[in-house]
């Protein structure tokens, strides 16, 4: 595979800012067709980027055109159908976190895929936020030694509902819409999970499903990690869409704070690192740390397309991350600690 050709199903909200990432890489990627029900919405983006060709049903679109890879950023509900359409026609899939609406149906996605011998990644990019990447390299240089304890917080009061009025009906909100993301970082910088117990909230009366979450986990490692998301907290100094995380280990301590800073304590000294992503001209203030992230989710994943790297964010590899969303939501019905099954 040379250069990819791209088709892109859905034009909601999230994909004008994935299809910006990738045509900053349109010197090892071509998109050939935009794809959305709402064919207004799918004109509309195509002429902003310069797109020739759109539809609004994906028959017509395997149909007429030719394509290697599709990204699929629609609704949840939507993802195991499309994924097993194209599946069908042996293209490779990136689909948009969450994986599926349940972990049985994510597993399912992945099996149909693997069955059918066709590459399939998730859009997962929080791990590939600058801060978050010098981070997971300073724990591994050893600077603070084994880690054994970790705070992870995502809180803010930001009115996310603003741009994505459908998570206020979601019966599951806040786990599956950000826990997705603290999830995955706390396996990428932990390593695998083997408990966890979690609690939930709905404080915001105006939304049908829970908008705070504390899910405590011990890794296999041997690290206790306190993961902590809401969008209810009215704070002095509110970052979305940082993440803060504090790492503890044997010898000292990281701290990733506001303004993309890092301290590393240990005993009698301190030291900062600074982690600024760069940013894009066509990002959004408010989301430009997210933004620099998908431009580097997406290009790893292609990397792996051209052979010239290895994908982090494979089906595979999320379908853990599912698993722990969902035990999070079957801790809190059920108030007790899951063991999981590794």
């Amino acid at each position: 595979m040379t250069k990819p050709r791209l088709a892109i199903i859905g034009c909601g909200f999230w994909s004008h800012y994935q299809t910006a990432a990738w045509k900053e890489l349109d010197d090892k990627v071509e998109i050939v067709a935009l794809c959305d029900k709402d064919l207004n919405k799918a004109k509309t983006q195509a002429e902003h980027f310069g797109i020739r060709r759109i539809y609004n049903d994906a028959g017509e679109l395997l149909k007429n055109e030719k394509f290697d890879l599709v990204d699929i950023i629609t609704d949840v509900d939507s993802h195991a159908s499309l994924v097993k359409i194209f599946a069908d026609y042996g293209k490779a899939i990136i689909c948009q976190k969450p994986m599926g609406p349940s972990y049985s149906i994510a597993e399912e996605m992945v099996r149909y895929c693997r069955n059918k011998n066709v590459r399939f990644f998730i859009h997962e990019n929080f791990r590939w936020q600058k801060p978050i990447r010098l981070l997971k390299k300073l724990i591994n240089d050893g600077l603070i030694g084994k880690p054994f304890k970790s705070n992870i917080k995502f809180c803010s009061s930001f009115p996310v509902f603003d741009n994505q009025p459908f998570l206020a009906e979601l019966e599951q909100f806040i786990l599956t819409d950000v826990g997705t993301h603290i999830l995955d970082i706390a396996r990428f910088l932990f390593g695998e999970v083997d408990s966890l117990y979690c609690q939930t909230h709905r404080i915001n009366p105006m939304i049908r499903g829970e908008d705070v979450a504390n899910v405590f986990m011990k890794h296999l490692g041997g690290v206790h990690c306190y993961a902590e998301m809401s969008y209810a907290s009215i704070l002095e100094n509110e970052a979305f869409p940082q993440t803060f995380i504090l790492v503890e280990g044997e010898h000292g301590s990281l701290h990733l704070g506001p303004e993309y800073q890092i301290h590393c304590t240990t005993k009698g000294e301190t030291v900062n690192y600074e982690a600024t992503p760069d940013v894009f001209g066509w990002s959004l203030p408010d989301y430009a740390l997210i933004h620099t992230s998908i431009y580097e989710c997406n290009l790893n994943i292609l990397e792996d397309l051209l052979g010239k790297g290895k994908a982090e964010t494979t089906g595979e590899d999320n379908l853990k991350t599912v698993k722990l969303v969902f035990d999070a939501y079957d801790s809190a019905a059920e108030n007790r600690v899951i063991q999981l099954d590794l």
